[in-house]
């Protein structure tokens, strides 16, 4: 076979949570290892892409950002569908973030109607550790782990963007946890070029 057209994975990952809680800086830090200072609110969606092995498996990460105002409804559940694993970010220092977690839970089962809502992949992350050294923090670990606990032990970790902490390995968790449910689909790539293209096309940053 042709190594341009090799096999691989598509996942389809989808970030959510309120303004301000570092979407978009976790997924610059993942993908161009960079953190702009700078807040800058997404409008609307946006993704990236970032290839990574897993175990014998070659998989391309699309990362879809999105903004975090309530608005984000209007997107359209075609934005959702087809969506293999859901991040759920929040601020660990602010606590209202993590209370709507679980609105943002529900509103993406409900716009991506996934086959099996029961098992669908999420994964929690509690952001901006780095913060005032953790004097600021208004969500404890326990807290956090015990809301992943009551929702059938979705994995949770603790992240800086800013001091790349945990970043990586957050989102391998995403790539392991997406392959391992049922909603995986193959396909094939001619070639990467598409897929540098995409990464380049990003440009700024937004929290």
């Amino acid at each position: 076979m042709d190594v341009s057209m090799k096999r691989r994975t598509l996942l389809k990952v989808i970030v959510l949570g309120d303004s301000g809680v570092g979407k978009t800086s976790l997924m610059n830090q993942y993908v161009y290892n960079k953190f702009n200072q700078q807040y800058k609110a997404t409008i609307g969606a946006d993704f990236v892409t970032k290839e990574l092995q897993v175990d014998d498996k070659l998989v391309t990460l699309q990362i879809w950002d999105t903004a975090g105002q309530e608005r984000f409804q209007s997107l359209g559940s075609a934005f959702y569908r087809g969506a293999d694993c859901c991040v759920l970010v929040y601020d660990v220092n602010v606590l209202r973030s993590f209370e709507t977690l679980n609105n943002w839970r529900e509103e993406f089962l409900k716009q991506a109607d996934p086959s099996d809502p029961e098992t669908f992949p999420f994964i929690v992350i509690g952001n901006k550790i780095d913060i005032d050294g953790g004097n600021s923090r208004e969500v404890s670990v326990k807290k956090a782990r015990d809301w992943c606990a009551s929702r059938g032990n979705i994995p949770s970790f603790e992240t800086s963007a800013k001091e790349d902490y945990n970043v990586d390995e957050a989102f391998l968790c995403v790539a392991k946890t997406a392959l391992a449910s049922e909603h995986e689909h193959d396909i094939y790539f001619q070639g990467i070029s598409e897929t540098a293209s995409e990464v380049e096309q990003r440009g700024g940053c937004a929290c």
